[in-house]
């Protein structure tokens, strides 16, 4: 495997964290807008992304397959989870 594909299957590994942490980010903003948020955009995008990439990384490692249904439906989950714990701690 040479560089090019290398840089293209980390891509497509990291790509679903790379979305689904930002837009729950931005789209619990528009839900919940009389939500005091506690860190920035930026900041909750950032922690969304490091919960989904360890998500996958450790779905990975339990399945052996990149990819898998359960994986991803952990990766929604824990993302939810952390976005509500970050809007709660806006709260206290």
């Amino acid at each position: 495997m040479d560089f090019i594909d290398l840089f293209w299957h980390l891509a497509g590994f990291v790509a679903p964290a790379l979305v689904v942490g930002p837009l729950l980010v931005v789209l619990s903003r528009f839900f919940w807008r009389k939500v005091p948020q506690a860190l920035s955009v930026s900041a909750q995008a950032a922690i969304n992304f490091a919960v989904c990439l360890a998500v996958l990384v450790i779905g990975l490692m339990v399945t052996g397959r990149d990819g898998r249904i359960v994986t991803y439906a952990a990766l929604v989950l824990a993302s939810a989870a952390c976005q509500a714990w970050m809007l709660r701690a806006g709260r206290r």
